[in-house]
């Protein structure tokens, strides 16, 4: 009973450790995974804890696990029209992106550590993916406000890059342990079925899932559980049957995920925890299985690859994989920059160990150095980097918070807060006159909060600033709600991105030329602006979208809910990329 007391207890600080590091680790700048897996080392063998931990079959079911839930929770979080901005070129660097990185740096393993091209790349595949766990905690706690096409294709490759990287591994294996089986055809055989065994599952189950919490009733904390079940379920069925049970459960979080009823906002709301709890689990496993001081021997080896991989790797992978659709040079370079490794790659180097592979444990050490050097240098220089390369969007205005109370299965009202900027259209206003506008009809005050305390609201009363006002409103008039308690800083971050004026994409290019004296093809000249953003980006835009026109510069501003675009910018300035 002591021991088994003494391991909860252990356990247990070890998690809570890790979470109050996180605090100092996000203050600091530094990725809070980086915070886990310091714990984790520090409590190891050759740390202050002095716990010994060398199972990599433990750490490999820890790890596998807490990827399918980090993955189902991801997937939930993924909206259908993430896929609209970015599939393609998602999935060609998922697949071609991922070929080229492990084909360049398995030349370069190669020829550094004079060995055996099978061993260098079998090196390579086991670094050459990104890392959804990663890429899907910075980039949505960076705190910056990317371009959507930008983080809906790093978020999309993560999130499918997985089941190439498994493949790709699992050859070069057999090629150095089992040659003579390792063929072509069952090369092919087995991408096929991986790919098309993960969609199946993924599709079907989650359409399942996605019935069953429409039609079912349980108590509100076992949504979540079935949703995590039912994940883990299809990710080991997948597996079982040959295919990639990671993309099964990413998929199948997807189609949850973007049916709305009362069930799904619940199991939102416990998945977000299970996907925290499932990074510290596996991070703080991780950090407990690695040896320091074997790390410390193979620095300036882990050095090299990860300056290769990060430094040209990466970007020829990224350029050749996307340059086809119509990204910028910055583009380009900011999300090969944002190449993210973390658990994945360190779990694939446990691949080889179990496997028998000569020099497996190099393996393992490099691979694991790659992953912190990874988090160290990219990691911590997403947000800055984002600032300097201009690739940050003004930050939105936005409801500061929102509530959503089901009547029915199928039925709710959305209470959404929005706070009072100085210098806004709300201040001093009567709380009821931000509802005259004919959009916002039907919508009502539910309540004023001042300093704490609701205020009666009657006919004198004016809002001030930090007060905060409760409307029922429909959640997709939000945005644009907000616009009203928007201060003047907010103004002038837009006006310095956007530009000062405003132009509708119906204006013709023609007219738009005349008016500003601009040098325009003729060809062009009876095109609406909407019609040349939709040709350069294959008729998908996002907020932040640029083109140039002579000395101007038009910006994608605004877009209606069916992603129509409703206003652009307009700033004078010299010719920059990307224009037309």
């Amino acid at each position: 009973m002591d021991t088994m007391n003494l391991l909860f207890l252990v356990m247990a600080f070890l998690l809570f450790a890790s979470v109050l590091a996180s605090r100092v680790s996000a203050r600091l700048g530094m990725p809070l995974l980086l915070a886990f897996l310091g714990v984790g080392m520090l409590a190891g063998e050759e740390g202050i804890g002095g716990i010994t931990f060398d199972n990599f079959v433990g750490a490999a079911v820890v790890s596998q696990l807490a990827l399918a839930v980090i993955l189902l929770d991801g997937g939930l979080r993924t909206r259908f029209a993430t896929f609209r901005i970015a599939l393609k070129p998602a999935a060609v660097l998922a697949s071609w992106g991922v070929l080229a990185s492990v084909a360049l740096l398995g030349v370069f393993v190669t020829l550094l550590l004079d060995v055996g091209w099978k061993w260098g790349l079998l090196m390579g595949a086991i670094v050459g993916s990104t890392d959804a766990a990663a890429v899907f905690s910075l980039l949505r706690n960076s705190g910056v406000r990317l371009n959507a096409r930008i983080q809906a294709t790093l978020e999309l490759e993560s999130g499918i890059n997985d089941p190439m990287a498994i493949l790709l591994v699992t050859i070069f294996i057999s090629l150095l342990t089992q040659p003579e089986q390792t063929t072509a055809f069952s090369t092919i055989g087995m991408l096929v079925r991986q790919l098309g065994l993960g969609v199946l599952f993924g599709l079907g189950s989650g359409k399942i899932m996605a019935l069953l919490l429409a039609r079912i009733r349980l108590a509100e904390g076992l949504y979540a559980l079935l949703v995590a079940s039912g994940g883990v379920l299809v990710f080991a069925l997948c597996n079982l049957s040959g295919g990639s049970g990671f993309l099964a459960v990413y998929l199948a979080g997807v189609m949850v995920g973007n049916v709305r009823n009362s069930s799904t906002e619940h199991v939102l709301n416990v998945m977000d925890g299970l996907a925290w709890l499932s990074q510290a689990a596996m991070f703080l496993v991780l950090g407990l299985l690695v040896t320091p001081s074997r790390l410390w021997e193979q620095w300036h080896l882990a050095l090299a690859v990860a300056g290769f991989l990060i430094l040209v790797a990466r970007p020829l992978a990224v350029y050749s994989s996307i340059k086809w659709f119509k990204y910028s040079r910055r583009e380009i370079a900011y999300i090969s920059w944002v190449g993210l490794r973390g658990a994945v790659p360190v779990t694939l180097a446990i691949m080889p160990l179990m496997s028998g592979v000569e020099n497996a444990r190099l393996l393992f050490d490099v691979a694991f150095a790659v992953v912190i050097l990874s988090l160290l240098i990219q990691g911590t220089t997403i947000p800055v980097l984002a600032q300097k390369m201009n690739m940050v969007l003004p930050p939105k205005p936005e409801p500061l918070d929102s509530r959503e109370l089901w009547l029915d299965k199928k039925l709710s009202v959305t209470m959404q807060a929005f706070r009072v900027e100085k210098g806004s259209d709300a201040e001093k206003s009567h709380p009821y006159a931000m509802t005259r506008d004919a959009r916002f009809s039907g919508s009502r005050l539910f309540t004023l909060v001042r300093k704490g305390q609701t205020v009666h609201v009657d006919f004198t009363t004016q809002m001030q600033p930090d007060d905060i006002a409760w409307y029922l409103l429909p959640e997709q008039l939000g945005d644009d709600f907000a616009l009203q308690f928007a201060g003047g800083s907010q103004t002038h971050d837009e006006l310095s991105f956007y530009g000062e004026f405003e132009v509708k994409p119906d204006v013709k290019i023609g007219d738009l030329a005349f008016a500003y004296g601009l040098k325009t093809d003729e060809a062009d000249a009876g095109s609406t602006l909407a019609d040349k953003f939709r040709e350069h980006f294959g008729g998908v835009s996002v907020a932040g979208d640029r083109l140039n026109f002579g000395g101007v510069r038009i910006t994608v501003k605004d877009l209606d809910e069916q992603g129509y675009i409703r206003s652009l910018g307009l700033k004078m300035s010299k010719e920059e990329e990307g224009g037309s």
